[in-house]
């Protein structure tokens, strides 16, 4: 098995293979949460309730988008190694592991959706909209498998370096989905079901783009078929092993807004969790840059780990800190000087002069959520990248949830500060946890250079 220019170009210098990964994939996963974004500003016409009613949703829709990124990962993260350390007939048997695992993963989610969803959002705290968050929610989770698959396959393509068949679909995705929601919601009168159709169809066409490349035109380097898997445990491990832990920080991201959605509503009321969801969508943009070069950081830092390549493990983990900051920073910059006019332009069809103010408020505050975001992540995804899930899990639920969670409770309810302290408590958190991680894996990366060193002498 030959490797091809793609590959040649992620085992060389870190740096460029960063940034021919990273910035490609920045673009994509906009668009892929631009989905999310869409829909809520296409809803936020039908009123406060549905938006929402699509707020207490969202958090079960980016588990099941995260149950995929975290299957995606493992594989990604094994892909990767194997590659690093030239087992390239095994990487073709990862990949097919990964596609099981995701199929078997998809239909426990479908069930619990069927059986559980009611329940859960209400437990979330959504009683007072619950029929609208089943009409947008029950259309997801019986679609689980449309929306879980496409992250799974779009890190087959990033783990052999072909960052464009990783990227097309989700544009792809994104511009069927801005044209597809005003008609389903408005023209054919669906309201919030039109929504949840709309993002089902258009993730549909991103999936099967996909797997034309894999199964039809079949000129990848990752090979997708039957007479390539051999199932060996062992492997399901490698991939669980970080592919478990992935998913479950996803759930944790959605527990973390699932928590503030609880601590708005009894501090602020319906109308600030509105406002929240709004901005939490652009919070999660800020966020993207992280998460791109992140995922480009697990392959390439799984490449040097697996090379037992020192110089080019710490030169990952340093670029990706870097310039995860830097871009962090200037889209932070962005929404605070443009903070109105974004909120305006996203309320543009119910026009609530309160509700546009309030946002363009709670907008300005929440950037300092996201600005040292750079210092943690980077850690979390190196840690995925060496095969090291649980380490980055603990970190997760350090920074977002025991952290972030804890201080926004400790302000808010006992300190007695109220929906500011949430939105404070909830920032300093997660700027302590952000540092934290970051000395972690800089230890990490001492050890490391020991190892390597022992294996030379």
């Amino acid at each position: 098995m030959e490797i091809n220019k793609n590959i040649e170009s992620i085992i060389g210098d870190p740096k460029k293979a960063i940034n021919r990964l990273a910035y490609p994939t920045i673009l994509s996963m906009l668009l892929m949460y631009a989905n999310n974004l869409i829909d809520s500003m296409w809803v936020s016409g039908l009123g406060s309730k549905p938006l929402a009613a699509l707020g207490f949703m969202s958090p079960l829709y980016l588990v099941i988008i995260g149950v995929g990124v975290g299957i995606g990962a493992g594989a990604n993260s094994l892909i990767s190694r194997l590659i690093g350390a030239k087992q390239y007939e095994e990487s073709n048997n990862a990949a097919m592991h990964s596609i099981v695992l995701a199929s078997i993963v998809s239909i426990l989610i479908l069930l619990i959706g069927v059986f559980f969803l009611k329940d859960l959002l209400i437990l979330f705290g959504s009683s007072e909209v619950i029929d609208l968050a089943m009409d947008y929610g029950m259309i997801i989770f019986l679609t689980s498998y449309i929306i879980l698959f496409p992250a799974v396959v779009s890190s087959l393509f990033r783990a052999e370096g072909d960052i464009r068949r990783a990227a097309v679909p989700l544009v792809v995705n994104a511009i069927l989905n801005i044209v597809m929601d005003p008609i389903f919601i408005y023209y054919f009168n669906w309201g919030i079901k039109g929504a949840a159709i709309a993002t089902v169809l258009s993730t549909l066409a991103n999936l099967l783009m996909m797997l034309y490349w894999y199964l039809i035109k079949r000129d990848t380097f990752i090979k997708l078929s039957l007479k390539y898997y051999h199932s060996k445990m062992e492997i399901y491990k490698e991939i669980l092993l970080v592919s478990l832990p992935a998913s479950c920080e996803e759930v944790i991201y959605s527990i973390v807004a699932i928590c503030f959605n609880y601590l708005i509503f009894i501090t602020a009321g319906t109308m600030e969790v509105a406002i929240f969801t709004v901005v939490w969508r652009f919070v999660s943009i800020g966020f993207l840059p992280c998460i791109a070069i992140g995922v480009s950081t697990i392959t390439v830092s799984g490449i040097a780990y697996g090379a037992r390549n020192y110089e080019n493990f710490k030169t990952t983990i340093n670029y990706s800190t870097f310039i995860s900051f830097i871009i962090t920073l200037i889209i932070c910059a962005i929404f605070f000087i443009f903070a109105y006019p974004i909120s305006e332009g996203f309320n543009f069809i119910n026009g609530n002069p309160q509700m546009i103010a309030r946002t363009a408020e709670v907008l300005r505050i929440m950037v300092f959520y996201n600005l040292f975001i750079p210092f943690g992540a980077t850690a979390a995804y190196v840690y995925q990248g060496v095969g090291s899930g649980f380490k980055s899990l603990a970190l997760t639920i350090l920074r977002e949830l025991v952290l972030s969670v804890f201080f926004a409770y400790i302000f808010a309810i006992p300190l007695k500060m109220g929906i500011f302290g949430v939105y404070l408590g909830a920032i300093i958190g997660m700027i302590l946890g952000s540092f934290i991680g970051f000395v972690c894996i800089k230890l990490y990366e001492r050890s490391f250079k020991k190892e390597c060193e022992k294996t030379v002498v």
